[in-house]
């Protein structure tokens, strides 16, 4: 049976928030400091679900971190009479008024997990407190379906893609536990974070008074019904977009799940989404995309392009759930769109059903299989992709940016340096717009390695390595080759073709003719830039 959650306050009292908050702080309730009590070992195997070498290293530590530990990060009950002791300020009775307790004859049981979050974005370091709903791990059966999901791995994924840019007003929505919420506060003037669930927006509002959080107001509806007729200069969302099916015997989870057929929800927002920007306004969001044998008949009435899509070209880096993707959005915007993962049928459903918590040991797994199979192959689904998109509304006119791509490799250490990567290549592409700038300079994360065959002088392949941003490997000819090697500033980029044109005797108008368009690549991916 699917458990039942506990009930939560919608507005967290004030005062009893502030009090938890001291208590966390006075009992230095932090990634490291938790790490550092129960062994960096320990730590790893919590991440991968097994909490049994932490518990055993502080199984008799009554100390308040420990504490705490064990009632917030492992979901463990414990004597009420400790938990005071360790909450001193907020008490037992406190974690009940703020919906994270509940009292069981002399134990406090916890209904929620709170957990430190630490994070580097382009502000800096920082760490929050994040409440969320109990993990399987501490339910120890198949999640609610209202739950809602604490950091995970899209969460993060999102949070280092956001653009690093000081805006006025910035929307989240499908906030969930408020994580994204609470870092583009630290940009953004204004945040009003949405989700059609409630319980998810008392988690939220929770998360930013423990966190001392107040420029975020939060409202209750599906997509932008709550922000009809508004504007945002960033928009940023981690949205519900598991395809389910919708058969009985398969749980719709509110925090993954957005109600409708296939995509269509991910159709929805990048149709959607044009009419709430600002110019220049953002919007950022992950998603999952079908590719489909056909053109499906349309899920929604949302109205669906007609004619046939063309197949990828040999060599592209594009997929057709991409070109699908490109269908549904406004041309006249920019539109940046990175595909990380193409799955299965099989792969994906495999996912999404060990991800609600059923293993295959369970009969249901076998079913719940089977129906998203059924489901694929009645929608003619071949695969089922998973990335990036970022759209744009141009604030001056110009010819729109659009990028589709499969980026598959490991991308570069986290920090905010995805999320500048994108806003130095939007500025790339603004500035393209009058050509290529006059003098350009050799990014300081781009490195060159040369392959030899034995016996040969001459390289048989040049690469062109990105240390930062994506990590992109781009292989280059030896005219490219030279001209980034003598983009120093010394030289004006003119000047470097001719010097190139010369050496290798050829005319110089079919060289830059050659060059012009690699370079203008090489500009958006942040191997060359402008000179100061």
């Amino acid at each position: 049976m699917t458990a039942v959650s506990e009930a939560l306050p919608p507005v967290p009292d004030p005062a009893l928030a502030s009090a938890l908050a001291a208590d966390l702080d006075a009992a230095d309730f932090r990634s490291e400091p938790l790490r550092r009590l129960w062994g960096e070992e320990a730590d790893d195997a919590l991440g991968r679900g097994v909490r049994e070498p932490v518990l055993r290293a502080i199984t008799r530590d009554v100390g308040p971190l420990a504490t705490a530990g064990r009632f917030f990060v492992l979901g463990m009950p414990q004597p009420a009479a400790l938990v005071d002791a360790a909450f001193a300020r907020v008490g037992v009775d406190g974690l009940v008024a703020l919906g994270l307790a509940r009292v069981d004859g002399a134990d406090a049981v916890p209904t929620a997990l709170v957990r430190p979050q630490s994070f580097v974005d382009a502000d800096g370091v920082g760490e929050w407190w994040i409440a969320s709903d109990l993990d399987e791990l501490a339910l120890g059966t198949a999640l609610p379906a209202d739950h809602v999901l604490g950091v995970g791995g899209a969460s993060r994924t999102l949070a280092e893609l956001v653009v690093p840019v000081p805006v006025a007003r910035a929307l989240d929505l499908g906030t969930g536990c408020g994580i994204q919420a609470l870092l583009v506060a630290r940009h953004a003037g204004e945040v009003v974070a949405t989700d059609i669930s409630e319980r998810a927006l008392a988690f939220a509002a929770l998360n930013a008074r423990l966190n001392g959080v107040t420029n975020i107001t939060f409202r209750q509806g599906s997509m932008f019904e709550p922000v009809a007729g508004e504007a945002f200069d960033l928009i940023v969302s981690n949205p519900p977009f598991v395809i389910t099916p919708r058969v009985e015997g398969v749980t719709a989870y509110e925090y993954r799940d957005g109600g409708l057929v296939g995509d269509a929800l991910v159709e929805a927002f990048v149709r959607s989404v044009p009419g709430h920007l600002t110019p220049g306004g953002i919007a950022q969001l992950l998603g999952n995309w079908e590719s489909v044998s056909s053109l499906p008949v349309p899920q929604s009435s949302l109205p669906v392009p007609q004619s046939s899509l063309p197949e990828p070209v040999e060599g592209s880096k594009t997929t057709p759930g991409l070109t699908r993707l490109e269908s549904w959005i406004d041309p006249a915007l920019d539109a940046w769109v990175i595909e990380r993962e193409e799955l299965t049928p099989l792969a994906y459903a495999e996912l999404w059903v060990r991800d609600g918590g059923t293993t295959p040991r369970e009969a249901t797994f076998g079913r719940m299989l089977e129906a998203w199979l059924d489901d694929f192959t009645a929608r003619g689904v071949t695969a089922v992709g998973f990335g990036y998109v970022l759209l744009r509304r141009p604030a001056a006119p110009g010819e729109s940016l659009h990028r589709f791509e499969k980026v598959s490799q490991p991308l570069a250490a986290p920090g905010g340096s995805l999320g500048r990567a994108l806003r130095d290549g939007l500025a790339a592409h603004d500035g393209l717009r009058d050509g290529v700038p006059h003098m350009l300079v050799t990014a300081p994360d781009v490195t060159e390695a040369r392959h030899y065959l034995p016996g040969n002088d001459d390289p048989s392949v040049i690469e062109l390595r990105q240390g930062g941003g994506f990590g992109r490997t781009v292989e280059v000819d030896p005219a490219l080759a030279g001209f980034v090697g003598a983009c120093d500033g010394e030289l004006s980029v003119m000047q470097i073709v001719s010097a190139i044109a010369d050496l290798f005797e050829v005319p110089l108008v079919d060289l830059w003719a050659d060059l012009e368009p690699r370079i203008r690549e090489l500009v958006l991916d942040g191997f060359l830039v402008p000179a100061p």
